[in-house]
């Protein structure tokens, strides 16, 4: 649920989530549905062979409000 992401255990964008899949610290992937397939299949992929599970989220904005910053998220990683 994306009500997850309230908690401060996450990390928001692209770099520091793929960090996070990398050090196997990352829980969960939640990808905006309408951000650039180049910045988020990659990291979905990534997500899948490192058994994390991904949750789609329909827009940029509903991410990174869900954040708690003010502008939109591609992704974020629950650690």
């Amino acid at each position: 649920m994306i009500s997850e992401l309230n908690s401060p255990n996450k990390v928001v964008g692209a770099k520091q989530a793929r960090r996070a899949l990398n050090d196997g610290r990352a829980k969960k992937l939640f990808v905006a549905g309408d951000a650039d397939p180049r910045v988020t299949q990659p990291l979905a992929q990534l997500a899948v062979d490192k058994h994390v599970a991904v949750e789609l989220v329909p827009t940029m904005k509903e991410l990174g409000s869900a954040c708690g910053i003010a502008v939109g998220s591609a992704v974020a990683a629950l650690l």
